[in-house]
């Protein structure tokens, strides 16, 4: 079997065998879901606010976001057909450097404190540098599993362009963060110890959606943050949607099919990264789109649907 898009059925299986899974990244998982439990209960007895949101918020959203990815990369690993040993190398630095971030992050909400973009004390300075070089770590060793999945691809083209597409976007979507990093002008003129915020145009802090805390005054980096880091998920998943629905929709028995329609989604998808982005940079709230931005994810919106029906179409004629 190659790697060519003949018509062909779906014969990989839709996980990998559970010998194959990165065993110390699942049992991060494992361990950042129970945390997700506790922090739970603790924004429901700890009415402390930060920065406007329950100060137990922020470790249970990165809680629950470090468990889906430790299980994305748990198996994309088990993808892999080569250099299994040292991806495995990879996945445990990542979970040294996801423990170490949350263990901070967690420390600040006890102490009742922000975590990033910190600087105003010799302590903060230093956490702060500790979770910058993680997040790092972690972006370099996903860069390292996904040239890995690039050069040892499955036999089936359409899950290749799936997790090559996903891994791709991901990777975009967490580099975003680092438009966060930088002082704003704002805390340039007048430097109170923060260098760094997730809002465009308005301080960090002000009126934001429920428990997400995205700005709904101005632009709001963190959401082409979310969007593109979870392309990991959706573009695999949405893969092995289509693995599923092809026991029962005959047309997409066909690996071009498959492929075609997962090309679709991943233009669609960086696409609507790229517009968030955009709108977040020029200040634009995420539940106000206007202007060129409406316009552009409309367009998007309404082309991709079309355009996935008519490959289907296609197939069947």
């Amino acid at each position: 079997m190659t790697a060519t898009l003949d018509r062909q059925p779906v014969s990989l299986e839709p996980v990998p065998m559970p010998e194959r899974w990165h065993r110390p990244l699942l049992a991060l998982a494992v361990g950042m879901t129970a945390l997700a439990v506790v922090c739970g209960v603790l924004a429901l007895v700890d009415p402390r606010e930060i920065l406007g949101q329950n100060a137990w918020f922020k470790p249970l959203k990165f809680a629950v976001s470090i468990a889906i990815y430790a299980v994305t990369l748990a198996w994309l690993i088990g993808q892999l057909r080569r250099w299994q040993r040292a991806a495995a190398v990879a996945g445990t630095i990542v979970v040294i450097a996801l423990v170490a971030e949350i263990v901070i992050i967690v420390w600040a909400a006890a102490a009742g404190t922000t975590s990033h973009f910190n600087v105003t004390t010799p302590l903060n300075t230093t956490l702060w540098s500790i979770m910058a070089s993680s997040i790092a770590v972690v972006w370099i060793v996903t860069l390292l599993i996904g040239i890995a999945l690039f050069v040892s691809p499955t036999p089936d083209a359409a899950r290749n362009l799936a997790i090559r597409a996903g891994v791709v976007l991901g990777l975009a979507g967490m580099a975003v963060a680092f438009l966060m990093t930088g002082p704003n002008a704002d805390q340039l003129d007048d430097f109170q110890g923060i260098a760094g915020a997730h809002a465009v145009g308005v301080p960090d802090g002000g009126a934001g959606l429920p428990f997400l805390g995205w700005s709904t005054e101005g632009g709001d980096l963190r959401v082409p943050h979310f969007v593109g880091m979870h392309a990991l998920q959706v573009l695999p998943l949405t893969l092995l949607a289509l693995e599923l629905l092809s026991r029962r929709v005959p047309v997409l028995r066909d690996v071009r099919v498959r492929w075609r329609i997962m090309l679709v989604v991943s233009l669609a998808f960086a696409a609507v990264l790229g517009i968030l982005t955009w709108q977040a940079l020029i200040g634009q709230p995420v539940i106000a789109p206007a202007g060129p931005v409406l316009i552009a994810l409309v367009g998007v919106l309404v082309a991709a649907p079309v355009a996935a029906v008519a490959v289907v179409a296609g197939a069947r004629r």
